[in-house]
C-alpha cells in the first residue's frame, strides 16, 4: 500500500479496484485505520460505521471478482454529513436533541450510494441544524490545514475528512454556502448542484427552499462522479427535477476554448484580502490562457440589500423545520442555533413575504448579469480560514454578523444555480483559497469540464494539509 493511497482520487482508486490491482477490503481497512489513528485529533466523524463499512467492502469485492463491476464508485469508501438519514445509524444533524434518532430508512442519497456500490465509512460532524454554531454537547472538527482555525461552516466535517484523506468523497449540504465554505478553507473541490438536481428526501432540513446536497472531493471529475450517482428524479421528493441525468464527466477533457466566463473584478475583490484577490484573478487569467473568453459583467447594484433577506428566509424556514422541538426543547439547543430559531420565530409572515420578494428580484438581476456568458468566475469564499476558539464555535450568534459576508454564496442558493469551487492558491499564511464558477441551471457537466481544465493547468488541487 502506497503511503499516499489515502490522497488518491476516486478516479485513480476506482481504476485500481476495477482492474483488481487493489481490493475494496484493503482500501476500506486502510481508511478505517487512518480514521482511528487521526480522527481523535481532527474530529471530522460523528459516527464511524466500521462494521457496516467492512460488510459493504466484502460484498463489493465479491461482486467485482465475479465480473459485476457497477461503476466508478464501486468499492470506494465515502462518508456523508450527519443530516443524511442512514438506516439503523444515529443521525443527529449536529444537535444532541437528536442523539437518539435512529432512522428506519435511508435518505435517497444514501440509497444511491448503496446502489453505486460505494462503501459508507460513517457520518460526518457538522454545525447544529446545519447553521453557524455547534451544539456544546458535541464535537466540532479542526481544519486540517491549521488547528484552531475555522473548518468552514456546517459541512465542516465533510471538508476536513476529504482534505485529510479520511474519505475519498463526502456529501455536504449548502443553504448559504456550506459546501463552498468548507471546500474553500480546507482546500477541496465542492460542487453545489442545481436546486432539485439531488433529492433531499431523508435529509434533515435547515431551509427547504434553499437547501442543496452535493459532493466534496479532491478533483472536479470526482465531484462529477459522485454527483451523477446521487442525482435524479425521486418520487419521494416532489421538488426533485425530472430532467435526465447526463454523463457528468463526458466533457471533462474538452478544455475551455471558446467558453465565455463572466468576470466582475470589483465584485471579486471588494472587502477581500489582497493575496486572496490576486489568487482568484490569476485563476481567471489561467482560464483565458487556456482559450476561454473573459467577458466583463456587472453584478446587481443592490446586492448588499439583497443579502439582507437571506437571514429572514433561512431563519423562518428553520423555525418551521424544527417546530416539533422548538420552542418545546429550546434549552437543549446550543446558543447559536437557539438564537437563529428565536429570530425565525419572531418574524411575521409579512417579513417572510418581503424577503422572498427581495430574493426574486436578486434572481432576476442575476439572470440579466449571466446573459451571454456560460459561467461566472468569483471567489469561493470571502476569506481564508481565520483563527477560532471554542467560545466562537459554541457561543451565540456574533453581534457583528454581516449578511454581506455571504455575497459569494447566497445569490446562487437564492437562484438554485450550480457552482463548483476549486483550490486556486495559498494565502500569505499558507492556507487554501478558492476560485468558484457559477453556471446556469443544470450545467453541472460544463462546471466539471471547466474545473478539470483549471486543474490540468495548475497544481493547487494536488496540495494536501501538512502533518496528516
Amino acid at each position: 500500500m502506497a503511503d499516499d493511497l489515502h490522497y488518491k482520487t476516486i478516479t485513480e482508486i476506482s481504476g485500481l479496484i476495477r482492474d483488481k490491482e487493489l481490493s475494496p477490503v484493503e482500501v476500506t481497512e486502510a481508511q478505517l485505520t487512518r480514521i482511528e489513528s487521526l480522527d481523535g485529533r481532527l474530529r471530522s466523524y460523528a459516527t464511524v460505521m466500521a462494521e457496516e463499512a467492512m460488510d459493504q467492502a466484502r460484498a463489493a469485492e465479491s461482486e467485482i471478482a465475479a465480473g459485476a463491476w457497477r461503476g466508478p464508485l464501486h468499492g470506494i469508501p465515502v462518508a456523508v454529513k450527519d443530516l443524511c438519514f442512514t438506516r439503523g445509524v444515529v443521525t443527529m444533524g449536529g444537535s444532541s436533541i437528536f442523539a437518539d434518532q435512529i432512522p428506519d430508512y435511508d435518505a435517497t442519497v444514501v440509497s444511491r450510494f448503496n446502489d453505486a456500490g460505494a462503501v459508507l465509512l460513517g457520518k460526518l460532524n457538522m454545525t447544529e441544524g446545519a447553521m453557524g454554531g455547534y451544539n456544546p454537547n458535541l464535537q466540532y472538527p479542526e481544519n486540517p490545514w491549521a488547528e484552531g482555525h475555522w473548518p468552514g461552516a456546517s459541512s465542516s466535517g465533510s471538508g476536513a475528512a476529504t482534505a485529510a484523506g479520511l474519505a475519498y468523497g463526502t456529501l455536504g449540504s449548502d443553504t448559504g454556502g456550506s459546501i463552498r465554505f468548507p471546500a474553500a478553507v480546507c482546500g477541496t473541490v465542492g460542487l453545489k448542484p442545481t436546486w432539485g438536481r439531488v433529492s433531499r428526501y431523508g435529509v434533515m432540513a435547515l431551509a427547504e427552499s434553499l437547501d442543496h446536497v452535493g459532493p466534496l472531493t479532491r478533483s472536479a471529475v470526482d465531484a462529477g462522479i459522485v454527483l451523477q450517482a446521487i442525482s435524479g428524479l425521486d418520487p419521494n421528493d416532489p421538488t426533485s427535477l425530472p430532467a435526465p441525468v447526463p454523463d457528468m464527466t463526458q466533457r471533462a477533457a474538452d478544455g475551455v476554448k471558446g467558453i465565455r466566463i463572466g468576470w466582475d473584478e470589483e465584485y471579486a475583490s471588494s472587502d477581500m484580502d489582497d493575496d486572496y484577490t490576486r489568487a482568484v484573478a490569476d485563476g481567471v487569467r489561467v482560464m483565458e490562457q487556456l482559450g476561454a473568453e473573459i467577458v466583463q459583467v456587472k453584478m446587481p447594484e443592490r446586492l448588499r440589500e439583497y443579502m439582507d433577506a437571506w437571514p429572514v428566509i433561512c431563519s423562518c424556514e428553520a423555525a418551521a423545520a424544527h417546530a416539533e422541538t422548538y420552542p418545546s426543547r429550546a434549552d437543549e439547543y446550543g446558543a447559536w442555533f437557539r438564537g437563529w430559531l428565536e429570530s425565525g420565530a419572531s418574524h411575521t409572515g409579512a417579513d417572510y413575504a418581503r424577503a422572498q420578494a427581495v430574493r426574486a428580484a436578486c434572481n432576476g438581476e442575476l439572470r440579466l448579469t449571466m446573459q451571454g456568458v456560460d459561467v461566472l468566475a468569483l471567489p469561493g469564499s470571502p476569506n481564508s480560514a481565520g483563527e477560532v476558539t471554542s467560545e466562537d464555535m459554541y457561543g451565540p450568534i456574533p453581534a457583528d454578523r454581516d449578511p454581506w459576508w455571504s455575497r459569494y454564496t447566497v445569490p446562487y442558493d437564492y437562484a438554485g444555480l450550480p457552482t463548483i469551487s476549486l483550490p486556486c492558491g495559498l494565502d500569505e499564511d499558507g492556507l487554501p483559497v478558492s476560485l468558484q464558477f457559477a453556471g446556469h441551471h443544470l450545467s453541472e457537466p460544463l462546471l466539471v469540464q471547466v474545473g478539470s481544465a483549471f486543474e490540468g493547468a495548475t497544481e493547487w488541487h494536488d496540495l494536501h494539509p501538512p502533518g496528516w
